[in-house]
C-alpha cells in the first residue's frame, strides 16, 4: 500500500470518529496554540522594549541613585543623593572627555487638563541639553531656555501624543494647560518618535527641572514632597559608540570623588547596550518558559494519543489479522498505525496554529502589541508531529506483533 493511500485511510478513520479525534487532539491543540499566542505576546513586548531603547539613543549612559537600605527598609531612589550639582559637575569637569552632552532628569507622573480634556502621563523635568542628548527634535515651537530654568518658569513642551490628546490637532503653542492644578504655558511640541506608554517620548511632557522640583512636586507644589535638588537620573551622551565604556569609567571616577566614596558606589551606571542585553535575556527566559509549557501540554496530549491508538488497535484487531493473512508484513502494519498517529498530531498542530494566531491577533487588536514568529509556528507543528511519532510507536508495535491467527479469532 502506498504512502498516499495510508495517509488517506488515516484521514478517513479520523473523519469516521470526529468527536473522539477532536478530544484526542485537544492536548496538542492547547499546547501548540498556547506556545504561539504566548510567544507572540512576549516577542511583541520585547520588540517594544528594544525599540524604546533604540529610539532613546544608542550611545546613552544613565546614572541612577542606588537603592539604599535604612533600618531594613529600601528607600525610594528619587529621594537619594544624586543631585543637580552632580549633573553640573559632570557637564563641566574636564576629565569627561568622552561626553558630548549631560541632561539631568526628575521624573514623576501627573494629570494634564485642557478644558474638559484630561490626560495622564510622565513628567520629565530636565535642562536645555535634553534634546541633543536624546537626538530628539521639535515639530513646532521652542524648547525652554536657561532663563526658564533659572527662574523656575511654568512652561512645558508636550510629547506628540499628549499634544494630540489635549488639543485634538489644534496648534497648542502659546496656550495654557493645567498640570496637577498648576497652570503651564505650552512653548513647544515634540516631533513624534513612535511608541506608546509612559516610557515613550511621545507620551511625556517636559519642563524646566527646577520648576518640576519646586513648583510642581516640591514643598510648595501639588505633590508636596521634599525633593530639594535631587534628581531621578542623569543621562550622558557619549561622543560615539566606541566611547561608551570610557564615558562610564570617567563618570564613575568623577562621582566617586564628588561623593567622597571609599567603599561601594551610592549610584549605578548603565548603558543602552546593557538594557538591550537585558531585554534579550528576558526573551531567552521567556522562550524557556514557553518550551516548558508546550512540553507539558504536548506530553499530556501525547498520552491521550497513545491511549486512543491502543483503543484503535483493539477495535481493528480482526482487520489486522485479515491484512496479515493476505500477505501484509509486520512493518506494513507498524507503518499504518504510525502514520495514523502522526496525521492525528499534524492536524491537531494545524488547528493549534489557527487558535494561537487568532488569539494573538485578538490581543494585538486590544491592548498589547504582539509579533508572530513563523519559525516558532513551524517548530511547534514539527514538535507536535514528533509527539505523534514518539507516542505512536508502542501502539503501532503492538499492532504489528499480533498473531494473524489470534487476530482472526478475536471477537
Amino acid at each position: 500500500m502506498s504512502l498516499f493511500e495510508l495517509v488517506r485511510m488515516s484521514i478517513l478513520s479520523l473523519i469516521s470518529n470526529k468527536l473522539r479525534a477532536i478530544l484526542t487532539m485537544l492536548g496538542i491543540i492547547i499546547g501548540v496554540g498556547s506556545v504561539i499566542a504566548l510567544q507572540s505576546i512576549g516577542q511583541g513586548t520585547i520588540q517594544d522594549a528594544l525599540a524604546k531603547v533604540e529610539r532613546a539613543g544608542t550611545n546613552l549612559v544613565t546614572v541612577s541613585p542606588s537603592n539604599q537600605s535604612f533600618g531594613g527598609i529600601v528607600q525610594n531612589s528619587a529621594n537619594q543623593n544624586l543631585t543637580l550639582e552632580d549633573s553640573d559637575t559632570l557637564a563641566a569637569d574636564p576629565r569627561m572627555t568622552a561626553a558630548s552632552g549631560v541632561a539631568p532628569e526628575y521624573n514623576n507622573f501627573g494629570q494634564f487638563v485642557n478644558g474638559s480634556v484630561n490626560g495622564v502621563g510622565r513628567i520629565v523635568g530636565t535642562n536645555t541639553s535634553w534634546l541633543d542628548v536624546h537626538d530628539a527634535t521639535l515639530s513646532s515651537g521652542d524648547w525652554f531656555a536657561d532663563a526658564d530654568i533659572t527662574s523656575n518658569r511654568t512652561v512645558v513642551v508636550l510629547g506628540a501624543n499628549q499634544a494630540n490628546t489635549l488639543f485634538s490637532g489644534d496648534d497648542p503653542i502659546g496656550k495654557t494647560i493645567r498640570i496637577n492644578r498648576t497652570s503651564f504655558n505650552v512653548v513647544g511640541v515634540m516631533a513624534a518618535k513612535g511608541g506608546s506608554g509612559f516610557g515613550s517620548i511621545d507620551d511625556q511632557v517636559y519642563m524646566p527641572i527646577t520648576t518640576a522640583q519646586t513648583k510642581l512636586f516640591g514643598p510648595r507644589g501639588a505633590g508636596a514632597i521634599k525633593v530639594g535638588k535631587t534628581v531621578s537620573s542623569i543621562v550622558l551622551k557619549a561622543k560615539d559608540s566606541n566611547s561608551v565604556e570610557l564615558l562610564i569609567s570617567q563618570a564613575t571616577d568623577v562621582l566617586r570623588e564628588l561623593h567622597k566614596i571609599q567603599g561601594a558606589d551610592d549610584f549605578t551606571v548603565t548603558n543602552q547596550q546593557d538594557q538591550l542585553q537585558a531585554a534579550r535575556d528576558q526573551q531567552s527566559t521567556l522562550n524557556v518558559f514557553l518550551i516548558v509549557i508546550a512540553s507539558i501540554s504536548l506530553f499530556v496530549g501525547g498520552i491521550g494519543i497513545m491511549n486512543i491508538m491502543l483503543v484503535t488497535v483493539t477495535e481493528r484487531t480482526r482487520e489486522i489479522g485479515i491484512r496479515k493473512a493476505i500477505g501484509a508484513k509486520p512493518f506494513d502494519i507498524l507503518l499504518q498505525f504510525m502514520i495514523e498517529s502522526v496525521v492525528l498530531c499534524f492536524i491537531g498542530g494545524l488547528i493549534g496554529v489557527g487558535v494561537g494566531v487568532v488569539a494573538s491577533l485578538i490581543v494585538n487588536a486590544t491592548f498589547i502589541h504582539t509579533a508572530l514568529d513563523y519559525t516558532v509556528i513551524v517548530m511547534a507543528v514539527g514538535f507536535a508531529v514528533a509527539v505523534g511519532l514518539f507516542f505512536g510507536i508502542y501502539p503501532a508495535r503492538r499492532a504489528s506483533k499480533l498473531s494473524p491467527i489470534d487476530a482472526l479469532r478475536y471477537d
